[in-house]
This record gives structure tokens, sequence and C-alpha cells, in this order.
């Protein structure tokens, strides 16, 4: 039997089961697309089939933590989902139905997340949200969330470019303590969960300068992360990258210098978002690339 969390006359909130990536998926992308088309951007997703996949490997994370809308007919309406792997909780995708909109349905779909994140004492919550959505960004910000970094969706070709003084390979079990300690140094805490996937997926990439690690991404990437001790190690993991995963990836538009060398070389902006948090954040002491969570 599901297990209920919250109940009234016409909205439950409960555990989410495998059977709910379809519904899901089809949520997130037609939630995604009308509010996208509404402000003349390219949706994030390309497909109901793709959200259904993307909900079907999320559903497969013991590290994710969905919560499902279903209304009194037993209609998936939406969901909310918490990133519970590492130091920092992750909360997205949020999407609700746009034929169930203005019922509060997100607010109650972030309200449980955050309890629970409290309950898990997670020492900080972030997320990423496309800043056209001044109805998403209106509720975060009562909800506790504060602006931090605009950043900008980068998309292109892949360029195939090498920077002087830094080497690029592969990220292996055996570099995952240092990548770790950057991490720290950078942001004041690790991301060692998303990073040890990463290298078993094969995805983790860092750089060396001077024969240390300078710098990593677990990928290039809407998914992916990275950090380095400065613009020229996060311009060696880009200019290597064999791919682009997902929607592109996330650049802060603060760090002029990165942000135009990749508009330099051939990358566009697809659309403007913005991270948030609540609780821990440290301004970072080095460069970054956020993911689609933070």
């Amino acid at each position: 039997m599901d297990k209920v969390f919250e109940q009234t006359s016409s909205v439950m909130l409960r555990v989410g089961r495998p059977d709910d990536a379809l519904p899901c998926g089809t949520i997130l992308y037609q939630a995604f697309r009308a509010i996208a088309e509404q402000h003349g951007f390219v949706p994030d997703f390309p497909s109901a089939e793709f959200g259904a996949e993307m909900l079907t490997e999320l559903l497969a994370d013991p590290t994710a933590y969905l919560v499902v809308a279903e209304a009194e007919d037993g209609r998936v309406i939406g969901s909310n989902c918490l990133w519970e792997g590492d130091t920092i909780a992750g909360i997205g995708p949020t999407t609700v139905d746009p034929t169930a909109q203005n019922g509060s349905i997100g607010r109650r779909l972030m309200e449980y997340v955050l309890q629970r994140a409290r309950e898990k004492r997670f020492v900080g919550v972030r997320l990423v949200q496309a800043a056209y959505n001044s109805r998403s960004l209106s509720l975060y910000t009562k909800l506790g969330f504060d602006v931090r970094e605009p950043l900008a969706n980068l998309q292109g070709q892949p360029f195939g470019l090498t920077i002087p003084g830094r080497i690029v390979r592969p990220a292996t079990e055996t570099d995952l303590t240092a990548c770790n300690q950057l991490c720290c140094r950078v942001h004041g805490h690790d991301r060692a969960g998303e990073l040890a996937r990463a290298v078993g997926r094969g995805t983790a990439t860092l750089a060396e300068c001077d024969g240390r690690i300078s710098g990593y991404a677990t990928e290039i990437g809407f998914f992916g992360h990275a950090v380095g001790e400065n613009n020229e190690d996060l311009k060696a993991l880009i200019g290597a990258a064999k791919a682009f995963g997902g929607g592109g990836f996330y650049v802060p538009m603060r760090n002029g210098n990165l942000f135009r060398w990749c508009l330099n070389h051939g990358l566009r902006v697809i659309q403007p978002e913005t991270l948030m948090s609540l609780g821990l954040y440290n301004e970072p002491a080095g460069a970054f690339l956020p993911s689609v969570l933070y």
C-alpha cells in the first residue's frame, strides 16, 4: 500500500512508485513546455517520452525521494523530488499538470519536501529555476529561498579545445579524495555522492595543473556540476567535453570571463536561470558550474 503523507478533500500526497514514471514524465514535459512557450522560450524537454525516461531513472535512484500529488479521482497531477545523496539537498523537478494549476499544489509539494529536508537535518537546500517564471520565483522566495546566482543555460557543439598548462583525463576512484577536497575549498562542502556515481558511470573528468588536480566535472551538461581553482580549469574541462549532456550546461553570468569565453567559442544562450538556496550557502572561493539542481 502507498504511504500517504498528507490528504485534503481533493489532493493526496504520496510516495512515488515505478508506474508513476509515465504520468509524471508526461506532466514534466507538458508543464515545462507550457511555461516556456508562454514566454517565447524553447521547452527544456523534447517530448513526453523523454520525460518518462527521465522519471524512470529518477524513481530507480536511491538518493531521489519522489513525492506525487494525486487528485481525488486517482489521477496524478504533479510531483516533486528531493535529492538526498549529499550534504546539500537538491529540489526538482517540481511540476504541476497545467490543467490543475492555481490550486496551491506546487506550494504543498514544496512544503512537503522542505519539511522532509528539515527532518533529515540537511544543512542546506538548493534549486535552479527558470528566471522567466515569476510565479515559481515568488513562491520559492516566500518559502525562504534566496537568489544566489543568475545563470545562463548554454547550448552548442563541442569544440575540442585544449588549454595550455592543463591536462584533462577521466577521473577514477583514486581521485575522489583530492576532488572532494577541491570542492570543499571552493564551496565549503563536497558533493561526494554525485562525484562517486559519475566516476562509476564513466562521465567524470578532471583537470591537472603542475601535477595536481585543479578541477573536475561530473559531466559538462544539464545534470553535471564542475569546480575548479580558476576559470582556466573550467575552460579545459568544457573544451575537452565530447558532448554537452541533456539540455546544455549552466554558467554563472557573474563570471563574465568564462561566460564571454563560451559565447566567443560559438555557444548560445537558450534561457536565463536562477540558482537559489535555503540554509547553508558559502560564496564560492573558485570557479564553478552548477547542475540543474545546484
